[in-house]
């Protein structure tokens, strides 16, 4: 090998290095709040400001992680909403209660993702870009899920959402929302979903003239779910699952989702087209990674604020 040749080897080992470290020691630490406004309530209702967290993916040591979750207290809220994957380790749960206490008093709506229920387990970080992993539940670590509910559904009043559907009123708005348990397990139960949410609507006995808003929830944004919830009127979706592609390309983007959702909507707002109807959806990249698979680039963390205002615009 000549001289040249083995200058620019070294040069793209040296790259390749450096992109290494800032993938796994800066960017997976380089927390951000993306901001978005929806405009689905009823004109001149007063605004709804909901904190989208999903894919914490928490270990007992991530306390930077912790810390920058508590802080978002400081957005004032008005809801929050969980998509899953909440525990990335099986001690994981007195760090999960410290970070969320702080929006004790908040009402939330939350779903699981796997990782709820498994602990992670090692894997080649090759295979994930061949397609949407599966998980061997027989050889997983079971999670303290019963810890978990208690934590959010006692402790912090948050109404789960795992294949049910629930009704709050925000700000003088009505919010209905349907939710699925993990679809990436296939947990998910669409078939019963028209008849909750028809139960859920003959409840309602509400004399407003304002229409209730649909919120879907779910934690992996599979298509046949994002369908699902767009036929029954969803007017918003909330997900995560898809860590935003986790390693993206400048330029490129997302190289994979981890599920049937388009490369293109792996994070952020778009509007989910079905069937002659329309949703907004948001996927969140999600705070966390795997234990076994410390790395972000191009695809930094992010919580997600969504203000909801009132629908003066329609859909695009």
């Amino acid at each position: 090998m000549n001289s040249a040749l083995r200058t620019a080897a070294a040069a793209s080992l040296g790259i390749a290095a450096a992109a290494a470290v800032y993938a796994v020691v800066i960017e997976r630490r380089a927390y951000r709040v993306r901001h978005e406004v929806v405009p689905v309530l009823a004109p001149g209702a007063d605004p709804i400001r909901v904190l989208h967290l999903s894919d914490l993916h928490l270990a007992p040591w991530q306390h930077d992680k912790i810390a920058w979750v508590r802080s978002l207290a400081a957005l004032k809220p008005d809801l929050i909403i969980d998509t899953g994957d909440n525990l990335g380790h099986a001690d994981a749960l007195p760090a999960l209660a410290e970070a969320l206490m702080p929006f004790d008093g908040v009402p939330g709506v939350f779903v699981h993702g796997s990782n709820d229920y498994f602990a992670p387990t090692p894997k080649n970080p090759l295979r994930y870009l061949l397609g949407p992993s599966r998980g061997e539940t027989e050889t997983s670590t079971p999670l303290d899920t019963e810890g978990l509910e208690a934590l959010l559904r006692d402790r912090l009043g948050w109404v789960p959402l795992n294949n049910a559907v629930t009704q709050l009123t925000i700000n003088g708005s009505i919010l209905e929302f349907m939710g699925t348990n993990d679809a990436h397990r296939g947990w998910d139960r669409l078939d019963a979903l028209p008849g909750l949410v028809d139960a859920l609507r003959e409840l309602d006995e509400d004399d407003t003239d304002d229409p209730a808003v649909m919120i879907g929830v779910t934690h992996a944004p599979y298509q046949r779910v994002l369908n699902a919830f767009t036929t029954q009127s969803a007017d918003l979706i909330f997900a995560g699952h898809t860590h935003g592609g986790q390693v993206c390309v400048p330029g490129v983007g997302a190289l994979i989702t981890n599920c049937d959702l388009p490369r293109d909507r792996a994070r952020g707002l778009s509007v989910w087209h079905h069937a002659h109807q329309a949703s907004y959806l948001n996927v969140s990249a999600g705070l966390g990674t795997s234990i076994y698979a410390p790395v972000r680039f191009a695809c930094p963390p992010e919580a997600v604020l969504v203000t909801l205002v009132g629908d003066d615009i329609g859909y695009s």
